[in-house]
């Protein structure tokens, strides 16, 4: 078995002037692809150049999470005041995709992701306003939401700040992270794409809000956490290596004071007291054999890139980028 601290070696800076890369994703031509918060997509070639796509019409979105449609378009999940996910053409046209479900309007929107059976499922970490309010430990009305072949419905609620999630290549698990509740979460999908029962499979201590997540061919789960810069990784047997943390002991003190009062803001994710890592937030393997690990940030002009002796687990639009 390889030894944890021997995993990643590295990193590098990949890209130049983003602007909120809070979501990566790799594409098999060597593409990375993040959200821009002038309201798009910016693609970062393997030469570096880059392009970024965003509404013709100027609309003022916030993508946090994004995904990446057969024909090229882009899913966007909204964070900002329009809530929701929006189907973005590369030629600016811009159009509504789920905006409501159980006809109640969508808050903003965290994460969206598809599966290899055409479902897209969506995340909302919480329905408060302001958001911040949802950054507790007592707090659970995040939920999940599927597109399917019934159009859009609940699919789970009740959880901790939903964030970052990913369907297993089996297709029987759903994998989610809840990051103020602490814990990585699964969900059993039946025959007909509900999710059935959830189970905790890691919980993680102070300094930890797991955000971030990807699976390996190994069968590890890669967690990735803010305000700590860590990455973590999950083995089959549950064991929890850190990998990568970069943060200022006393700030990492302050914020989980925080959060363990209850006060904790936007203040705390806003900022951040680090050697190199931006407030780490999101994980994707690209590269040629799937073993370079691309790190998305709240606050870089950057991402960071770091090799792997480990393979990732194509997503499904690695089939057709």
């Amino acid at each position: 078995m390889t030894p944890p601290a021997a995993l990643l070696t590295g990193p590098v800076d990949v890209g130049h002037d983003l602007n909120r890369p809070e979501c990566v994703l790799c594409g098999r031509d060597g593409t990375v692809y993040v959200p821009d918060w002038r309201g798009g997509v910016t693609a970062i070639a393997p030469d570096g150049l880059q392009a970024t796509f965003t509404a013709a019409d100027g609309a003022d979105l916030r993508p946090n999470g994004i995904a990446i449609n057969r024909d090229g378009s882009f899913f966007l999940a909204d964070l900002g005041e329009r809530g929701g996910v929006w189907r973005l053409e590369r030629n600016g046209r811009l159009s509504p995709y789920c905006i409501a479900v159980d006809g109640r309007a969508l808050p903003p929107a965290n994460f969206v992701t598809g599966d290899r059976a055409g479902r897209v499922w969506i995340t909302v970490s919480t329905s408060l306003v302001p958001r911040a309010l949802g950054y507790r430990p007592t707090v659970a009305d995040g939920f999940i939401v599927v597109v399917a072949d019934r159009g859009a419905r609940l699919a789970a609620d009740g959880l901790g700040y939903t964030n970052e999630l990913v369907v297993d290549p089996s297709g029987d698990w759903l994998y989610v992270n809840e990051t103020f509740a602490r814990r990585l979460s699964r969900f059993r999908i039946d025959a007909s794409g509900d999710l059935r029962r959830r189970e905790t499979v890691a919980v993680f201590g102070a300094g930890t809000f797991p955000d971030g997540l990807a699976l390996d061919a190994d069968g590890g789960i890669w967690v990735v956490s803010p305000v700590s810069n860590r990455v973590i990784r999950i083995d089959a047997a549950g064991r929890q290596d850190t990998l990568v943390e970069d943060a200022d002991p006393g700030w990492l003190e302050e914020v989980e004071s925080a959060f363990q009062r209850s006060t904790m803001g936007r203040p705390h994710l806003d900022m951040v007291r680090s050697r190199r890592l931006q407030n780490v937030t999101s994980l994707a393997f690209g590269g040629p054999d799937l073993r370079t690990a691309y790190l998305g940030c709240l606050l870089g002009r950057t991402i960071t890139a770091w090799q792997s002796t480990v393979a990732g687990i194509p997503l499904p639009h690695w089939e057709w980028t």
